[in-house]
């Protein structure tokens, strides 16, 4: 095989030499992070869906989770406008109201950011939205309360959203409407939750054995406690 040229091949090796340190001493490009803007009105977005609210819920839902991947930067929770984040939520809710996954993405995606101000945004708007169709909606209330009393530690948020919950009625789940009794107890009020607890199990209402069990053990943890409060051991 003949040898290369010697001039030739020394040109191209000074020219991708020339090439790797033009590209060190280049600057990294720019990323420049888009605002979330607030959402279109629903009238707008009507008509961009051909007038099918329940299509334009959901497209509005991935657009919405799909804003924090940016070409070139993908932006965490915690630096997004919750403001215009709960607006984009509630004006899917405006545009189809059995839609639930706009209440999920406020519990377990934007309300679990290590942000307390922007955990209570997420939670005030859980609690009104709930409020307003809380037979259909009152598992996302009861994680608002999980939120209120896990995450940020304010029991007196979490026994307000249980106290929403507790008006349920019948179509509420007994454990969800029991969660005021439990905030109760973390409070430190024992006497109240253990006469409310005491009270619900008399009513009747809990038919379920096991449910029963699980309350009647709580009951006696609570007298426990108020007898230890009592004797001062």
């Amino acid at each position: 095989m003949p040898a290369l040229p010697r001039l030739p091949t020394l040109l191209v090796a000074l020219a991708l030499a020339a090439q790797v340190l033009v590209a060190l001493e280049r600057a990294p490009p720019s990323v420049e992070v888009t605002p979330l803007a607030p959402p279109p009105s629903v009238a707008m977005l009507r008509v961009m869906s051909l007038d099918q609210p329940a299509l334009a819920a959901r497209l509005a839902m991935l657009w919405l989770q799909a804003y924090d991947y940016q070409p070139g930067v993908s932006l965490p929770f915690a630096r997004l406008d919750y403001a215009v984040v709960e607006a984009w939520l509630a004006r899917m809710l405006e545009l189809d109201a059995s839609f639930d996954y706009p209440l999920l993405a406020a519990a377990r995606l934007y309300g679990e950011v290590a942000e307390p101000g922007r955990q209570r945004r997420m939670i005030d708007f859980l609690a009104r939205a709930c409020a307003a169709d809380l037979p259909r909606r009152w598992p996302w209330l009861a994680h608002a309360v999980y939120l209120a009393r896990h995450r940020l530690h304010d029991l007196p948020l979490a026994l307000r959203l249980a106290e929403i919950l507790e008006q349920g009625g019948p179509q509420v789940p007994s454990f969800a409407r029991q969660m005021r009794i439990f905030v109760l107890a973390d409070m430190g009020e024992v006497e109240a939750a253990r006469v409310l607890l005491g009270a619900l199990l008399a009513s009747g209402e809990i038919r379920d054995p096991h449910e029963q069990s699980f309350l009647h053990q709580r009951l006696a943890e609570l007298e426990a406690r108020m007898h230890e409060n009592s004797t001062g051991k």
